[in-house]
């Protein structure tokens, strides 16, 4: 199996992070993840909240990538980014929570890139991709 690392990824997509994150390896992961103020979960774990709408349009993430979610702190966006033909996006969903952007079906390891935050590796399968919310003074969106 081979190591993908920050700056093999942002060679083939064009998307740049920060330089001192160029050498690190980035982990797969088919398990819940988050990234600033993204969290991605399997499908399977939220299914009976989140669903996809029927006849709800699949989108192919192409190699340069789909915004998911620009940061409102620093504006940096949250960017998928996927081999041609691997992997699926669509924000036809139905959340109960009201947290969910989108769902991303893939056959083969997808990654996301954030600037500041650098990259991470998502398995293959079926994920909701979910704003995170916080508790402060109140519950609130958590802003990246």
């Amino acid at each position: 199996m081979s190591v993908t690392t920050v700056s093999d990824l942002t060679g083939r997509t064009g998307v740049a992070v920060d330089p001192h994150l160029a050498d690190l390896e980035i982990p797969v992961i088919s398990g819940p993840q988050c990234q600033g103020d993204l969290a991605i979960i399997p499908l399977a774990m939220v299914a009976t909240r989140v669903h996809v709408r029927p006849g709800a349009v699949r989108v192919p993430v192409p190699a340069s990538g789909v915004e998911l979610l620009r940061g409102t702190a620093m504006g940096n966006p949250h960017m998928l980014v996927a081999d041609p033909g691997t992997c699926t996006w669509t924000t036809a969903v139905q959340d109960e929570d009201d947290l969910a952007i989108g769902v991303i079906e893939t056959s083969a390891p997808v990654y996301l890139l954030h600037r500041e935050h650098g990259c991470t590796g998502v398995a293959p399968g079926s994920y909701v991709v979910r704003r995170q919310r916080e508790q402060a003074d109140e519950i609130r969106m958590v802003a990246d």
